[in-house]
């Protein structure tokens, strides 16, 4: 039976704040985790992405603050390193007025011998009403969750070479954004090709990007060297390819991702520059795609690896830096609605 989403203008929300086009819809949220981009369904991700449109006018303003997260506690639980990921969660609470904390693991009891279970008891006596949790290891997310009471809130962002979810909604808003399309995504990724180029086999964000954008029909290719891109790839209805110039043919968009350098190391490619000769993307090879293609990447970038500097900085191209301010928009979005999901 539909139901119209219980998201109300009541205290919470500004006045000034237009939420009115994400209210009514023929579905009512309900999710409190986002783990995975495997089981969202395709309404949540339309309205992520209204949400997101609608926040993403408060970092514009004089003062770049509403109380609609007032009173609400979101814990950042970062067990790896991340000052993009972590300071943009930071921003994004803050932006919606909720108190905001960074735990330190390097200091923590957890380097004291704390389990998980501990932590997540600790999390709920703090009162937390979210927790975006990242970590080295794969699953670990998931396995907070069971030890979580329902009522939490609860993000992954990013566990080991598993999944990165939010980086691959804030992909999809910047893709869309891009265009100015208002159709809905099924229309708008239909027909459309994305590359995704670099170190796939240990890519978090290309594996949630692969399943979030399959839901909606996007042709989608991934390359690199065989070490990194492997052939068991296919099995999950993309394209493999072992050269960048047959990979990157009639794309709309191109997601370069960030060579690790202790790849080489470990033997996986010869070298950066021999890396940066097969797969590193640039304005000549760039050609080879649609003339109005866009290029993302999640960020850091060895610049004169996998990218050049001038087409990382080439507006014409380059959505790199509109990935960093929309990701604030989709970050706020998420803890928005998973704060105030339907049952609470």
């Amino acid at each position: 039976m539909s139901k119209e989403i219980e998201l109300k203008k009541t205290s919470h929300i500004s006045e000034d704040l237009n939420l009115e086009p994400i209210i009514k819809k023929d579905f009512a949220w309900t999710r409190k985790k986002l783990l995975s981009t495997k089981d969202l369904l395709k309404e949540e991700v339309e309205l992520i992405l209204e949400t997101a449109k609608v926040l993403s006018e408060i970092p514009t303003r004089p003062v770049k603050k509403v109380p609609t997260l007032r009173g609400k506690v979101v814990i950042n639980l970062f067990y790896e390193n991340s000052t993009r990921t972590r300071s943009s969660f930071e921003l994004a609470g803050k932006y919606l007025s909720a108190d905001v904390t960074n735990f330190s693991i390097s200091t923590s009891s957890v380097k004291k011998g704390e389990t998980l279970q501990d932590t997540a008891q600790t999390l709920i006596q703090m009162g937390a009403d979210a927790v975006v949790i990242r970590h080295q290891d794969s699953g670990i997310p998931f396995q907070l969750s069971e030890h979580l009471p329902p009522h939490i809130a609860l993000i992954n962002a990013g566990d080991g070479t598993n999944e990165h979810p939010s980086q691959a909604l804030l992909d999809l808003y910047t893709m869309k954004e891009s265009t100015g399309n208002d159709e809905p995504l099924d229309s708008f990724l239909k027909n459309k090709k994305i590359t995704i180029v670099g170190d796939v086999l240990h890519s978090r964000v290309a594996r949630s990007n692969i399943w979030l954008l399959q839901k909606f029909g996007m042709d989608i290719s991934v390359c690199g060297p065989p070490t990194l891109v492997p052939e068991e790839f296919s099995k999950f209805g993309i394209k493999v390819h072992w050269n960048l110039n047959d990979a990157i043919k009639d794309s709309d968009f191109i997601m370069v991702l960030r060579l690790q350098i202790e790849r080489q190391e470990k033997g996986l490619i010869p070298s950066l520059a021999e890396y940066n000769k097969l797969f590193g993307l640039n304005h000549e090879r760039i050609k080879l795609a649609k003339k109005d293609v866009k290029v993302l990447h999640p960020g850091p970038m060895n610049r004169g690896v996998e990218i050049s500097s001038e087409l990382a900085d080439d507006p014409n191209y380059s959505l790199i830096n509109k990935q960093v301010s929309n990701g604030v928009a989709v970050r706020m979005a998420l803890l928005y609605l998973l704060i105030f999901a339907s049952g609470k």
